[in-house]
């Protein structure tokens, strides 16, 4: 549909149309508004879930790739610098923090049944994925501290801080290795991953955080320790939810953060399903490419994830802003955009039919290596 759009007519198009991103706290307020009118709360409540995961696929395939690449030379450089992009994803941090009050307010004030809660809470948890964790995620990878600590509190009021140490220092160094807890394996199901990811995850932030101030001849039991005082901003957010709409308020809290979190593995687990860094003769892992990454060009679900879909080149390069992230023909594709293809991840058995074949026709001729995890090999 978009192929014979020119590239720089495409570019400008999508200045303005990220934001679209704006649309999922906007259903997130007026489904909260709605819940209060107490009619359809059952429907209002399980809405936003519906639409991310209903309707946004549908439209995706309709409106199809994105065939625009910016220009190196004359273009990556101003857009890299242009302080639109960055005003956009640093403005959805208090945006999103309002929404979540307010959604709040609705959980605890409004009578639901638990089938409407759980609905309501998860609706909130998925757009938590979206507006805190992972406009977090672009924040955290940037180098002005104004953008790490936006994006660092973004991670705190889903309860998910300790993504932003082991993200940085632990996913981007050892993706796509055994040594990594958010790089899936050939033929694992995504319940067995989210199970190791968890814990992993979260024990190993603290790990590279005190291994970190202890190279910097610091205490990792004071306030240099940034996850001490993210987890302690959680806390206070979760006191305040208690203050503010007593125990529901808790309860809501913090399963909006569990879904949120939950929707960030499930992202991880099909960004590097199967893939994997080859072992090289001096038994080292080879470097990070755009092949370790599975790449996703669907124009819809990547206006309103930031290009997060053009994973390949992320991890490439990680410090490279969304609104210059490339699309590589030849990096490892999903058949469809994160909204459907998460859907699809969590029925392991038909996930399985859809991707091993991809993952095998991609090392075809090395299909041993798909099971390296199974033998020692040394770190990167």
């Amino acid at each position: 549909m978009l192929k014979h759009v020119p590239p720089e007519v495409m570019l400008r198009i999508k200045r303005y149309a990220y934001l679209l991103v704006l649309v999922v706290p906007a259903i997130a307020a007026y489904v909260s508004y709605q819940l209060t009118l107490g009619e359809n709360i059952m429907f209002w409540a399980w809405f936003p879930v519906i639409f991310i995961f209903g309707i946004i696929p549908v439209i995706d395939y309709i409106i199809g790739k994105d065939p625009a690449n910016p220009d190196e030379d004359n273009e990556v450089p101003g857009m890299t610098n242009d302080w639109y992009y960055r005003i956009l994803t640093m403005g959805c941090v208090p945006i999103h923090l309002a929404v979540i009050v307010y959604a709040g307010w609705a959980f605890a004030t409004v009578e639901m049944s638990l089938v409407a809660q759980f609905g309501w809470i998860l609706s909130i948890g998925v757009v938590g994925g979206i507006m805190a964790i992972n406009i977090g995620h672009e924040l955290i990878h940037k180098d002005t501290k104004l953008e790490t600590w936006v994006g660092g509190l973004a991670l705190a009021s889903v309860t998910y801080a300790g993504f932003k140490v082991e993200h940085i220092m632990g996913h981007h160094v050892h993706v796509s290795t055994p040594e990594d807890a958010s790089s899936s394996r050939y033929n694992q199901g995504v319940y067995a991953f989210l199970a190791q990811a968890f814990p992993r995850n979260f024990m190993n932030a603290w790990k590279l955080e005190a291994k970190k101030l202890r190279r910097k001849g610091k205490t990792p039991y004071g306030p240099a320790n940034e996850l001490i005082w993210w987890y302690t901003i959680s806390a206070l957010f979760a006191v305040g939810f208690t203050v503010a709409f007593g125990w529901a308020g808790l309860v809501f809290f913090l399963g909006q953060s569990f879904f949120a979190a939950f929707t960030l593995e499930v992202i991880n687990y099909l960004e590097h399903y199967g893939l994997h860094r080859r072992v090289q003769e001096n038994g080292r892992f080879e470097r990070v490419t755009p092949a370790h990454s599975w790449n996703s060009n669907y124009l819809l679900t990547n206006l309103f994830l930031f290009h997060l879909q053009r994973h390949s080149d992320h991890h490439a390069f990680p410090r490279r802003r969304y609104q210059v992230l490339r699309h590589y023909d030849e990096s490892p594709q999903l058949p469809g955009g994160y909204a459907s293809m998460f859907v699809l991840a969590l029925v392991p058995p038909l996930w399985k039919w859809v991707m091993n074949p991809r993952v095998e026709a991609y090392y075809q001729g090395e299909l041993d290596q798909l099971f390296r995890e199974q033998r020692p090999y040394s770190k990167a």
